[in-house]
Parts: structure tokens; sequence; C-alpha cells
């Protein structure tokens, strides 16, 4: 679910340049390598899929700053999401909020998946022990879905989209997708109402970039060139966003010398004013089963998108930032509520698709 383009200016890449005299291709892979991966987690899923088949689709979700806080448990009937909590983010997400939200993202990717090959079941949360998601297959299907086709080319676009709008009968297609009982979905597409969601944004953001504790976690989770994104299987790979390759003695420097609030704030000011709206999604009630929810919502709106040729990406600052929390549900009329995730959407170039880790490091 989340998101940081870093920003580089034109003299990084004569530092850039200097830093390849010192690590080979080999060192640092080439996105070709890269892009080879990357497609084989999102291979079409075989006519008769295996348990382990229907895994792989669910971790295409999208989840915050691809860290993938998810473990599944397979039987002969069901699956089992559970939270990896030793993929927390707890600068970021004291509370554990993106993690269900992600797993609520994960859960409705296997829901479609299964439902197109004939085994749609039900999903229910298990409130004991730390809380889980579990899948009990059936034996219906779900014919010609256009959000399941959508799984393998669903991309957080962390770029400037082209400002084109959103017509009034696909905006109607993007909500109607989301609808889930105990989810509220604002759509704002009037530029007054998202530059204000702009102003809680880059106000939240400047807070984040001001913290050295956050600033120390991101760090953890960024990936400076191909063969250190393979070698993870997750984070946030700069080059998805049109930043150079960088070995990673020199990648993590830069943060040092052009990370900061102000290239951030330019940064997501462009992109907002280049996007079409901004979704905002509301759960009923602030818990971890409410948080799945809201996640399954968003991960709907986002695969809906992606099947009308639309972009997206999570602009989560002003709902990570506790104190704007409530600024935010009054801009969208619901005072007194926690919004979860804030996305905005557009029309725009693909990019490159990110990592996942392998299935046997998310199985049980």
């Amino acid at each position: 679910m989340d998101r940081r383009r870093l920003m580089f200016g034109g003299g990084v890449l004569v530092i850039a340049g200097a830093g390849a005299a010192y690590a080979s291709v080999r060192q640092m892979g080439t996105m070709a390598e890269y892009n080879a991966s990357v497609a084989a987690t999102r291979a079409a899923l075989s006519p008769s899929p295996e348990s382990i088949d229907l895994i792989r689709f669910a971790t295409l979700a999208a989840n915050s700053h691809n860290t993938q806080p998810w473990r599944f448990r397979a039987s002969t009937s069901s699956i089992e999401i559970l939270p990896d909590f030793s993929r927390r983010i707890p600068v970021v997400d004291p509370d554990d909020h993106h993690i269900f939200a992600s797993l609520g993202c994960a859960a409705e990717n296997l829901a479609l998946a299964a439902g197109a090959r004939g085994r749609a079941g039900d999903l229910q949360f298990k409130s004991g022990g730390a809380g889980s998601i579990v899948f009990t297959f059936g034996t219906g299907a779900t014919a010609g879905s256009p959000l399941f086709d959508a799984i393998p080319l669903r991309q957080s676009t962390r770029s400037d989209f082209d400002g084109r709008s959103v017509s009034p009968a696909d905006l109607a297609t993007l909500a109607n997708a989301a609808k889930t009982p105990g989810v509220e979905l604002v759509l704002l597409t009037e530029r007054p109402r998202i530059d204000q969601v702009r102003d809680l944004v880059l106000s939240a953001n400047s807070a984040q970039m001001g913290d050295p504790a956050f600033v120390r976690e991101l760090r953890t989770w960024l990936r400076f060139n191909p063969q250190q994104a393979m070698d993870t299987g997750d984070g946030l790979f700069s080059t998805l966003t049109g930043n150079p390759t960088l070995p990673a003695w020199l990648g993590q420097p830069m943060l040092d010398w052009f990370y900061n609030a102000k290239t951030e704030n330019d940064k997501y000011a462009r992109q907002l004013a280049s996007s079409a709206g901004v979704a905002i999604f509301v759960s009923a009630e602030d818990n971890p089963e409410h948080w799945v929810l809201a996640g399954r919502a968003a991960q709907r709106f986002a695969l809906q998108a992606t099947a009308l040729g639309l972009k997206h990406a999570f602009v989560n600052q002003p709902v990570e930032v506790a104190r704007f929390r409530q600024e935010l549900a009054a801009l969208v009329g619901l005072p007194g509520r926690r919004p979860d995730l804030v996305m905005r959407f557009g029309t725009g170039a693909a990019m490159p698709f990110s990592v996942r880790r392998p299935l046997r490091d998310v199985v049980a």
C-alpha cells in the first residue's frame, strides 16, 4: 500500500555513474532479470489450481511498504490468512492497522481467484488470537470477472498521472465495485476538495519527514537496484518510480542528501494535481475486522480501476499521522470516524511491477 518516491537531482546521475564504476551490472542485476523474475510471480492462474496457486494470486494484493505482512495456512477445505507481525512497521503503523488492511486486500484476491476457478466460497474474520481471515472453499463459480482478470496487472503506480478526468460512468463502476458492508467510500473529483486532501497529505508528510524514527524505519524497506529487490523479495524499489539504479552502498547516502520534506511535498503536490480524483475508505468501526473490510473494498476499487485502464496509488499520510485523521474525517463528512485508506487515481503510464516473496516464505 504505500509509496515514497525518492527525488534525485541531475547531480545524482553523475554520482550514480561513478558508483557504477565500482559495482558491476551483475552485482546490481539488470531490469531484464528483474522483469523476468516478477513476470513469473504474475503468471496466469492454471485452470485447475492447487491451494498454492491461489495463494500466489493472493500475494499480488496491495500492501503497505510492500512488506507483505501475511502468512497462509492451507487445508483441503480452506485457506487461512494470518498476520505476520515480524514484518511490522511500528512507526508508521503502531496499532497494526495497515497489516490487517493488507490482509483484507489479499483475502479479496484469494476469493476472486477461487471463484474464477469454480471454488467460490466464504470469507470470515476469525477474532480469536491475533485475528485472521479464513476462506472456506465452495463449489460456485464467478463467471467473467473483470476484477479477477485484473489481479496480475494491478500495481500501485507511484508516478505522475496525465491529468485527464474519469467519466461519470466509470466513477459509478468504481463505486459499485468497492461496495462492501461496513465500509463507506467517498470519491472526491472536484479540484478544490482534492486540494484540501493535498494539504492534509503535505502536512502529514512533513510531520513524518521530521520524525527521525520514521526515516530510519523507511530506510529498512528501500531497495536501490534490481538484485537487491530480487534478493529480498519485498520493499520499495526506487527504480519503479523512475529513479536511477544505484548500488545499495550509494543509495543510502543519497537519502541524506536529497530526501527531505520539501522534495517529497513537491512530489506529492504534483502527483495529486495530476490525478483525476481521490478515494477515501472509511470503515464503520475502528477494529481489525473492519480494517480487513476496508482493505477488501480498496482492493476491489484498485482492481476495477485496473480493469478500466486507470492507475492508482496510496497517499495514506493523513491516516498514518493520528492527529490528522479527524480533520480528514470531517472533510469527507464522517466526523468521529477513523479514515482507513486514501488512494489517488487517474490515467497514466504503467511502471514496472513490484517483487513478491517466494511462496515458501509465506506458507505456514
